[in-house]
């Protein structure tokens, strides 16, 4: 009896030292699968990012954020600006820009930033006018897309008081200097706002016209286009991987897109089948650690193959 009084409290304190080590033991594993989750998400989880505003069937930009499949949208484009030109807009027939402006894209932007889906203003384009000849220039471009499309303010902002997250370069003509100047007096109104800078360079490294603008490393987003050049998928998913490689390896920026036609008719070439793309091209890119997505052109092209839908799970 004597013996069992004795050791009650020793067996209560083993009790309470195993109890306590599984507590321990329980909290390390799920600090482990924390972890591990993380590392996954960090490694295989990307963004889409797609263009809207060139063609009117495409449907709206509400509807376009509303499908839950876009983490980022450029409204392509401001086709006409720098050089003292009168700054354009070309969104096809979205809106009629020479009369009375975009003004009703203020609450189509607005819901698709209530969703969590960051609006930037594509700037250039394939079919564009656009210069910067000095880096006067530069400044007062900036400041017109401050005044207007950003924080600023501007008594005929084309999308009302709506205020965009960023702006796009898409830069694939026009002068080769000056874009770095614009891109660091954009940045400088990071007192005021968050301005997001992305950039949609050709695929060859460097860049003809974007290579000292994204060697300033203030770019957050890099969506390199996989198409209308050589260096698009040709096949050889290995061979892609090296010219992605080298963006990666070369330029600063939060993170990195793949930039591809969402149909072969989008572009003409490049396009790269769902099944390949999912079994071939993602595995392999997806272990950069600045890994960010898919980029794709665009919304209206998207719309003729649900390109974004198939592939949206394997991003």
């Amino acid at each position: 009896h004597l013996y069992k009084l004795a050791a009650a409290p020793l067996q209560r304190n083993c009790q309470e030292r195993v109890h306590l080590l599984s507590k321990r033991m329980a909290s390390k594993l799920l600090l482990m699968f924390f972890v591990l989750g993380m590392m996954t998400r960090q490694s295989f989880c990307g963004s889409i990012a797609i263009y809207w505003g060139q063609n009117v069937k495409e449907g709206t930009l509400a509807d376009t954020c509303s499908t839950g499949r876009f983490a980022y949208v450029n409204i392509a484009f401001l086709a006409v600006f720098g050089n003292s030109q009168p700054p354009q807009l070309d969104l096809d027939d979205h809106c009629v820009t020479a009369a009375t402006g975009c003004t009703a894209l203020a609450d189509d932007i607005r819901s698709c930033q209530s969703k969590g889906v960051k609006v930037m203003l594509s700037i250039g384009g394939g079919d564009g006018s656009y210069y910067l000849m000095s880096t006067a220039d530069a400044k007062n471009v900036s400041q017109y897309l401050w005044a207007n499309y950003l924080g600023g303010n501007s008594t005929s902002r084309p999308f009302g008081d709506a205020v965009l997250d960023g702006i796009d370069f898409d830069i694939e003509g026009g002068s080769l200097d000056h874009w770095d100047e614009l891109a660091g007096f954009l940045k400088s109104y990071a007192s005021k706002q968050k301005v997001y800078l992305t950039a949609a360079p050709q695929c060859p490294f460097p860049d003809v016209y974007m290579s000292k603008a994204l060697s300033t490393g203030l770019f957050d987003y890099v969506w390199m286009q996989f198409y209308n050049n050589y260096c698009e998928y040709n096949g050889d998913a290995s061979a892609l991987k090296r010219i992605w490689d080298q963006w990666n390896g070369n330029v600063t920026a939060t993170n990195f897109f793949l930039g591809l036609p969402a149909a072969p008719s989008g572009a003409t070439g490049g396009f790269i089948p769902k099944d390949t793309l999912i079994s071939q091209v993602l595995p392999l890119i997806k272990k950069s650690p600045k890994y960010g997505g898919v980029m794709l052109w665009s919304k209206y092209y998207d719309d003729l193959t649900g390109y974004s839908s198939s592939i949206k799970s394997s991003v």
